[in-house]
């Protein structure tokens, strides 16, 4: 299956600053739109793919800032690049603890912004593949039976099969089952694979001292 396009948004209320973007980008060979406010992007659906939004902070109505925000309350995955003629330290220093990729002042270079975008498109990318793994690793743990996984959650701790059986009060031989189950479902071969889907997953490992298992596969967190 072909991966979505990368795709480059413009938020700002100038309609030059627009036009010369959209330029700008095409130039560049990078499929984009364009946007007068944070309002009009928000009723968009979300691009399916990498996305960058270059979003100008001082404007009418919800600014860049505050559009920030609301993408981090709707657990939007876009990358911003701010873009302002009125920037200080104290707003560059918010947006970037945000998780906004860079804070360009007007007038910026041309090469200066592409660099912003190829930046932000990498590390939407980086995101996207990361959640596609977490979410086919929690796929994969959802088909275990809560006894499946709590057997996992020990081996992954380096216990014996015996000393798990001992943890459970089941039999040595229940656990051997169980272990070979469970690793069939997961497609994987040993401890170390199994551990690295577990971390992928999002599962938090058990420590060696803690006793008995309580978390079943519906635990895990996403």
């Amino acid at each position: 299956m072909t991966s979505p396009t990368p795709f480059v948004f413009v938020i700002d209320d100038d309609e030059s600053v627009r036009k010369g973007l959209r330029r700008l980008l095409r130039s560049a060979n990078y499929e984009s739109e364009v946007f007068k406010s944070a309002s009009d992007f928000l009723a968009r659906p979300p691009h399916p793919g990498p996305a960058c939004v270059i979003v100008d902070v001082q404007m009418p109505g919800l600014n860049g800032i505050d559009f920030q925000q609301a993408l981090i309350q709707r657990r939007r995955e876009e990358q911003l690049v701010f873009i302002t003629g009125y920037g200080n330290i104290p707003m560059c220093a918010r947006v970037m603890k945000a998780g906004a990729v860079d804070f360009l002042s007007k007038p910026f270079k041309s090469r200066e912004l592409l660099k912003c975008i190829e930046n932000a498109l990498h590390r939407s990318a980086e995101q996207r593949r990361r959640a596609a793994e977490r979410n086919e690793a929690c796929r994969l743990l959802d088909l275990l039976t809560p006894r499946e996984f709590e057997v996992m959650q020990l081996v992954i701790t380096g216990m014996l099969n015996k000393q798990v059986g001992g943890e459970l009060g089941v039999a040595e031989k229940t656990v051997k089952v169980h272990r070979g189950r469970l690793m069939q479902k997961l497609g994987v071969t040993s401890v170390a694979e199994l551990v690295q889907l577990v971390q992928k997953a999002g599962v938090p490992l058990l420590a060696r001292s803690e006793t008995k298992v309580e978390c079943c596969s519906s635990q895990i967190a996403r």
